[in-house]
């Protein structure tokens, strides 16, 4: 057996023929504006001698690393033409800096919503720089993400791809009911958790093979979201759902790995993060976590969009101007009574709740800069934050405890008092931000959680297939986040 770099050496042998290309030719052939200014950069002198094409290879046979393998960016065959291989490998750079710096596929492309900044880097500069200090390697490897996150993806992403053919952590058999003993009860224990529909410490038990009524419970939740039967009996389909195998897990790490790569490589010290899919957000402040809480984001068809948007004022008992969307389908139908009782009245011709502890707003309002009408908000529906499954709103962003949420970012921006005077008032009352502070709304499925470990998270909003489907990853069989539906609020 050969290593990596063997092969890359030997893969180089083949490729590499500098001395036989001349600036000339490359000029004819060059048709790539990329491709164009790399060799004008370099007079239109060839770039792959063995030495460089060797760097070159060898950082392609690392492409697995990265979730990127199947990718062919080198044709399986060395063209019989020298000046054809010349310029195969100069694009098999340029494609393989692109697919690390800010990825394989354009999410603008994906989504009509998508505001997030990606990275913008000239890679034929870079990659010229690159050739001139034989540093080939080293620079393609610096443009993927380097942060603690990237790596566990990716290390996760490579131990999949070892167990293939692993059997089901949770066996077939019989149904499972409460009060039965069965030996498969930890392991779907163990999913549940995996999937937050239990706690992560549950007490100890001295009959761990049985099947309790709280993890039935559990079990109904998640079969509700799945649109399975909702009974609490754990049969074939709800086994299909927790039983994700090594092929589904990878799937989904490629998948964040390529959403990390669209990232910004350097975001604001002080931001937002809310992670939609993971349903919590955190408060970063000059480059340090600040805080981290729950939050209810946008139902599936009602989904909350991923943009970068920043926090310009508090809003102190706000007002709610109803959407014309959310009255003419949810509101209209429950008559003038209805709507005497949660104090919405019609002014100017559009539906206003006013102010108050029962406002669909709640106490607050985090009045954000986008033209989607999307912000964070309190809520009077408190319980929904206890819930493992938060995604219930009809788009913008609920945030567990927002008052107290709200002070901090006040007392962080020095003007707390001035929200504090807006607090006590009855009336509609804004305080602006002196800074305002940038909020990311992500979609990341697998993520690592406080203790450092890596979690997989449902693909509520189906988002996951359409970035693998775009990456031509194989396909699955989708299985839908079903919404059990939720107030009249945002």
């Amino acid at each position: 057996m050969i290593s990596n770099q063997d092969a890359a050496a030997q893969t180089a042998q083949e490729w590499s023929d500098a001395a036989s290309v001349s600036p000339e030719a490359l000029k004819a052939a060059v048709k790539d504006e990329d491709l164009r200014r790399f060799y004008e950069a370099r007079q239109w002198a060839a770039a792959w001698d063995k030495d460089h094409a060797a760097q070159l290879t060898a950082a392609l046979s690392q492409a697995q690393k990265h979730a990127l393998e199947h990718i062919a960016f080198l044709p399986k065959t060395a063209p019989a033409d020298a000046t054809a291989r010349e310029i195969a490998l100069t694009s098999a750079a340029l494609n393989y800096a692109k697919a690390l710096s800010h990825g394989v596929v354009n999410p603008k492309k994906l989504w009509a919503i998508y505001t997030l900044p990606v990275p913008d880097l000239d890679l034929a500069g870079g990659l010229n720089t690159a050739v001139q200090r034989g540093k080939v390697g080293e620079w393609l490897e610096s443009l993927a993400p380097q942060t603690q996150e990237y790596k566990a993806l990716s290390a996760a992403y490579v131990d999949q791809l070892k167990n293939l053919s692993a059997a089901p952590a949770i066996g077939g058999g019989d149904t499972i009911k409460v009060g039965q003993s069965d030996p498969r009860v930890p392991a779907l224990v163990a999913a549940l958790q995996a999937n937050g529909y239990l706690p992560d410490k549950l007490p100890k038990s001295e009959k761990p093979q049985l099947y309790t009524q709280a993890i039935a419970n559990a079990v109904k939740g998640l079969q509700a979201n799945y649109g399975i039967k909702d009974d609490g009996v754990v049969g074939p389909e709800t086994l299909q759902v927790l039983n994700t195998g090594p092929a589904d897990r990878a799937r989904q790490l490629a998948v964040n790995l390529e959403r990390r790569r669209w990232l910004d490589r350097n975001p604001p010290g002080t931001r937002i993060d809310v992670n939609t899919a993971g349903t919590f957000l955190e408060y970063w402040r000059d480059g340090s976590l600040r805080d981290k809480r729950r939050v209810v984001v946008g139902q599936p068809e009602w989904e909350t969009p991923q943009l970068l948007s920043p926090i310009v004022q508090l809003v102190a008992n706000p007002t709610w101007n109803v959407p014309k969307s959310i009255e003419e389908k949810e509101l209209a139908p429950k008559g003038e009574a209805y709507l005497a009782e949660n104090h919405i009245v019609r002014k100017n011709g559009r539906l206003v709740q006013e102010s108050g502890p029962d406002n669909s707003l709640g106490l607050v309002k985090f009045d954000m800069k986008n033209d989607h009408a999307i912000y964070l908000h309190d809520t009077p529906a408190k319980a929904l934050f206890g819930a493992n499954e938060r995604h219930r709103s009809h788009g913008c962003i609920r945030v567990d405890d927002a008052v107290g949420f709200a002070e901090m970012l006040a007392g962080d921006d020095g003007v707390l008092p001035k929200f504090q005077e807006a607090e006590t008032g009855e009336d509609e009352s804004f305080v602006t931000m002196k800074t305002p502070v940038p909020v990311r709304l992500l979609y990341h499925t697998a993520f690592l959680d406080d203790g450092g470990t890596l979690r997989l998270q449902a693909d509520a909003y189906g988002w996951d297939d359409d970035v693998a489907n775009a990456l031509q990853l194989p396909q699955r069989t989708r299985r839908v986040l079903r919404s059990k539906g939720g107030d009249i609020g945002p």
